[in-house]
């Protein structure tokens, strides 16, 4: 084990925090390298908080905090980061949501007053809303409904797996859900999730810590006091019985299919979910992978095939109830039950007969550097850490990660496959309408 340990890179990235009066969590992790910074917010709040009604408000929303702020007009975001040379974005998650920006390091400031300016307050108004319901349903139909297997699996496969509306809903929205919402719902919205004792702001490159924390202290530091709201509680028991369900997709010109199973809790234990994230990798990355190698390069019965933690695909940044998704593309008149029982097959014979000589420390290796390429850039250590902040209040467990997937042994995996069983699937299938 020691042996093995030691084969996988560690980083030892600083860790500033502190908390604000306001509630305000801070996250400082300086790296003198490169005369660059990554500033990151995140908010406590995603898909799984929309109420009723009102499907897609939290990716709405997003688009809302774009549209000008307290002191500034719509677009002036925008023409502050890329005047000084930065790049920005928002995107919205099932358990949060994150603004964040790339930028020269003596542009720190600027990112700082642009970032506490709209967590103060955005500019909510009619036309905003209307306009920003309109680009909203114009991505929906790019992304998903003139899109050949959109919203495969991530919009499709809660509803089957799921019972609640919170878990199982849709996240990019319907229609008329968002053309129903109101400023006022907006301007709710923002009292209760945007508050500052709501968020986490990270920070990461060249900084001085003494100076940063004087800015962040300075610009955030008068942003109105507000709490967290409680956080509901989102669990739900597992499947005893198989789910499984169809549609035909017009556009599609394959079938496919995607199966999921639920793991333990990501965060209350992790030790007992980590197995399971090697698990998916032994199972699906790379060509020499479980699955990929029966399925695809031996059986041909499917034409590419996926496999990860989490319905949007990360599985660090997600909280329970979650899944481990199998998705996989077939042939023209493929075999879905086939597939399924294949991939069935596979992992009974890893839980019984255990790894190949080699194939975890591989996959290990392979996960690791993944891990560091991921966080070598300094956005991407900073979006990272806010949310191990914003929902275990471990921003340095960045630094462990390679580490503790390197320390899952082979007894684990198995012991993960060994519950990934046939009875506890929720299953989807795309019927190919697209196919000529």
């Amino acid at each position: 084990m020691a042996a093995r340990r030691s084969r996988i890179p560690a980083t030892k990235y600083p860790v500033e925090r502190f908390t604000l009066d306001n509630g305000l969590r801070v996250v400082l992790t300086p790296d003198r390298s490169a005369p660059v910074i990554g500033v990151a917010v995140v908010y406590d709040v995603g898909i799984r908080s929309e109420p009723e009604g009102r499907t897609g408000f939290a990716h709405l929303f997003e688009h809302l905090m774009f549209q000008g702020s307290e002191n500034l007009e719509k677009l002036a975001h925008f023409r502050h980061v890329q005047g000084a040379g930065g790049t920005f974005n928002g995107s919205t998650h099932l358990d949060y949501t994150d603004y964040f920006e790339t930028l020269p390091s003596n542009a720190l400031e600027r990112a700082l007053f642009l970032e506490a300016d709209r967590m103060r307050g955005p500019r909510l108004t009619e036309e905003n809303l209307r306009n920003q319901v309109d680009v909203v349903k114009e991505e929906i139909r790019v992304n998903v409904l003139n899109r050949p297997y959109g919203g495969f699996p991530w919009l499709t496969l809660p509803p089957v797996m799921f019972d609640t509306f919170p878990n199982a809903h849709d996240g990019y929205g319907s229609f008329d859900d968002l053309e129903s919402a109101t400023v006022a719902d907006a301007a709710d919205f923002f009292r209760r999730y945007y508050a500052s004792g709501n968020a986490v702001l990270a920070v990461s490159g060249d900084i001085d810590v003494a100076e940063a924390t004087e800015l962040v202290t300075r610009h955030f530091g008068d942003v109105p006091a507000r709490p967290a709201p409680q956080r509901p509680d989102f669990t739900e028991p597992d499947l005893s019985a198989e789910r499984r369900t169809s549609y035909t997709d017009p556009l599609a010109p394959l079938p496919a299919v995607a199966g999921a199973w639920r793991v333990p809790d990501p965060v209350a234990d992790f030790a007992g979910y980590l197995p399971y994230v090697v698990l998916a990798e032994v199972l699906t990355d790379g060509d020499a992978s479980r699955l990929v190698e029966r399925l695809v390069q031996r059986d041909r019965t499917v034409t590419s095939l996926g496999g990860y933690l989490g319905f949007m695909g990360d599985p660090f940044d997600v909280r329970d109830p979650t899944a481990l998704l199998l998705q996989a593309h077939l042939p023209p008149g493929g075999d879905v039950d086939k597939v399924l029982r294949t991939i069935d097959e596979e992992l009974d014979r890893l839980a019984t007969d255990g790894l190949t000589e080699g194939e975890l420390a591989r996959t290990q290796a392979r996960m690791a550097t993944h891990l560091l390429r991921d966080t070598d850039a300094v956005l991407g250590r900073a979006l990272r850490m806010a949310v191990l902040e914003q929902q275990r209040g471990e921003p340095g467990l960045l630094n462990e990660l390679p580490r503790l997937v390197g320390e899952v042994t082979e007894e684990q995996v198995r012991a993960a496959a060994a519950t990934v069983r046939p009875e506890r699937r929720a299953a989807i299938e795309v019927i190919a309408g697209g196919a000529r």
